[in-house]
């Protein structure tokens, strides 16, 4: 696991979205423990790592809209 460049993207804004059963969530909560503030992980109940690449219906958009209309 390479957590090298976690200081240099915070204290940027950071939203990280995992599945609630995704393999890889042990990574993203590494990430998320070791960034600064403003960080926020969002877990999308009863979804996997590849739903996240294709499922329109469980991918959260509303999520993703808000963080960028409030971070950019």
């Amino acid at each position: 696991m390479n957590l090298s460049y976690v200081d240099d993207i915070s204290p940027r804004p950071i939203l990280m979205v995992i599945g609630e059963n995704a393999h890889s969530n042990y990574f993203s909560e590494s990430v998320y423990e070791k960034a600064a503030e403003p960080k926020e992980l969002y877990v999308v109940p009863s979804a996997n790592h590849v739903d996240l690449y294709d499922k329109v219906d469980v991918i959260p958009f509303d999520k993703l809209e808000s963080f960028f209309k409030d971070n950019l």
